[in-house]
């Protein structure tokens, strides 16, 4: 044992690094993983683009922004005092009330003073020599650590379009992820939003109610399903906090650690009637329900998809009154829940006031943004603000922003190349003390109860080298080979799978991301978490550690 490791294991910290583990951003994961770290006694530092916590919910302030997971199944499990303090107002917290939820956690917590704000981290380089990362910001300042931990998010790098002349509209605009932090007026105003994905349709029901004239540019539409919010009663809140045990177990054993889980019944094993009345079911239930606890065959059978896809496509034409703006928000490549599915609140009737308009961006695209508006292919329109609702860099794009290199200088943007090979969604091979939360591979779905593991997780593995005075991790060849081959396998068959959106990898803003990856795991949270158990019960063996 080499001195600097004798240090370790005698005092756990290296004394000649700034810190034992630095954590880059202070969403819900990294504030998790902070309080973790200091539990073991481990100095940390935690970086922070922005100026407050919160990670998506301090960023995304769009109106109408919220959960689509029940709020009781969102917040953090970990902390029982936690859990009594805090009461959901809504079913569906909106942004806001979920930004003072992370401000509170921050506050009892004291977690503050172990995070750098205004602090974008622009590099990470291994330096085989000491067994650490220097991590150097925007501003120039290093920093070193041992630990490198990424809490950066699946979806926090927005993108933008690639239109000529974004910069000189003399308007107001905004992407929905940097959205300003004063209230934006859009009453009398024309408005545009580009894009009809969750955060689009979030922006335009809300934005509907007081613009002037509203013009929605659609390139793809989406299905979407009814999100039934409603505030929280008194009598609710104390059934809730009474219920916390039996809540989270429920998220533990579901599929993707939603309150609702896949019908155990395949679609056709029950008549037409029966279907019928259980997609009328799903469709008046709050939540995901339709999408993750419909038939268990709904993504892997197409005739069975079909039938989904019909029922909501015949929603959606009883609720606009016009038949031809029906059809354009109706789906044609691809069918319901193959891509995600938006949660709306009368979504479909803002296209019956006579303020809106939309407009096919497929059959008249869009050439350019001109100082005053948006020019297609066929009309120029005239706008007062532009709201670019057009998606994230999901998955690897946080990543891709950072000069992030491993063991020989080799970049992870090079190592990625060919699509993301992870162990378990947390470590990456070549890139030794690297741990990611929510890197590509892990199970998502309602994210913080995959939060928790992926924390829980690492801090074990940095708790059992801290225990036998080790310094070094990093994940076998061997090791994720079987990792990535079993995401293969488990996403083999799955209709999603075969459709190009930010869960396969593609984004048509970013050059380089125009072909399907298996960018995810589509299997069981359970199955997931089983696996990543049997790494840590068996020492780890899929790991070299040194």
């Amino acid at each position: 044992m080499t001195a600097q490791q004798d240090t370790l294991s005698r005092t756990g910290t290296a004394p000649d690094l700034d810190y034992d583990a630095i954590v880059i951003g202070a969403g819900l994961s990294g504030m998790y993983q902070l309080i973790r770290l200091r539990e073991l006694g481990m100095r940390a530092r935690v970086f922070e683009a922005g100026s407050g916590v919160g990670g998506t919910w301090y960023w995304n302030r769009y109106p109408g922004a919220r959960f689509d997971s029940e709020s009781y199944s969102y917040g953090y499990s970990f902390s029982k005092e936690l859990l009594e303090e805090w009461d959901w107002s809504e079913h569906f917290a909106p942004q806001p009330e979920t930004l003072r939820y992370c401000n509170y956690v921050a506050d009892k917590f004291d977690l503050r003073r172990d995070i750098q704000f205004h602090s974008r981290v622009a590099a990470a380089h291994w330096q085989e020599a000491t067994r650490s990362w220097t991590v150097t910001l925007e501003d120039g300042a290093r920093h070193t650590a041992r630990y490198l931990i990424t809490a950066i998010g699946v979806l926090s790098t927005p993108t933008l379009p690639r239109f000529e002349g974004i910069e000189a509209f003399r308007g107001q605009s905004f992407h929905t992820a940097r959205w300003p932090h004063e209230p934006v007026d859009f009453a009398g105003k024309r408005v545009a939003v580009i894009g009809t994905g969750a955060t689009g349709v979030q922006t335009i029901q809300e934005v509907a109610k007081t613009a002037g004239h509203l013009t929605v540019f659609q390139r793809t539409p989406n299905w979407c399903a009814p999100l039934h919010n409603r505030p929280i009663t008194e009598e609710e809140q104390a059934r809730i906090k009474d219920s916390y045990p039996e809540i989270f177990r429920r998220c533990q054993e579901t599929f993707s650690c939603f309150m609702h889980t896949p019908d155990p019944r395949g679609t056709f094993e029950v008549s037409k009637e029966e279907r019928e009345a259980f997609y009328e079911q799903l469709y008046a239930s709050p939540g995901f329900g339709i999408w993750v606890g419909n038939f268990k065959d709904m993504l892997t059978d197409r005739a069975a998809n079909k039938e989904i896809s019909d029922f909501v496509a015949n929603k959606i034409r009883q609720r606009v009154k016009d038949p031809k703006v029906a059809e354009m928000l109706i789906p044609k490549n691809h069918g319901f829940g193959t891509r995600r599915v938006p949660l709306e609140t009368r979504y479909y009737e803002v296209y019956n006031q006579p303020n809106v308009l939309l407009v096919d961006s497929k059959a008249t695209p869009i050439r350019r943004i001109t100082p005053t508006g948006i020019e297609t292919s066929d009309a120029h329109y005239d706008f007062d603000i532009i709201i670019y609702a057009t998606g994230f860099d999901a998955l690897t794009g946080a990543f891709d922003r950072i000069d992030i290199r491993g063991e020989d200088g080799l970049t992870l943007k090079e190592k990625w190349a060919g699509g993301a090979q992870t162990l378990v969604g947390m470590l990456v091979e070549d890139f030794p003390n690297l741990f990611m939360l929510l890197g590509p591979h892990t199970a998502l779905g309602n994210i913080p109860r995959s939060i928790e593991y992926n924390v829980d997780w690492v801090t074990g593995l940095i708790r059992h080298m801290r225990a036998q005075g080790l310094t070094r991790a990093e994940a076998r060849p061997e090791g994720v080979t079987a990792w990535t081959e079993h995401v293969k396998k488990v996403g083999a068959g799955l209709l999603t799978n075969e459709v190009d959106s930010w869960m396969t990898g593609v984004n048509t803003n970013v050059e380089g991301k125009q072909t399907r990856t298996i960018a995810r795991y589509s299997g069981s949270a359970p199955e997931y978490r089983a696996w990543c158990d049997a790494v840590a019960a068996q020492g780890y063996r899929e790991l070299t550690l040194a």
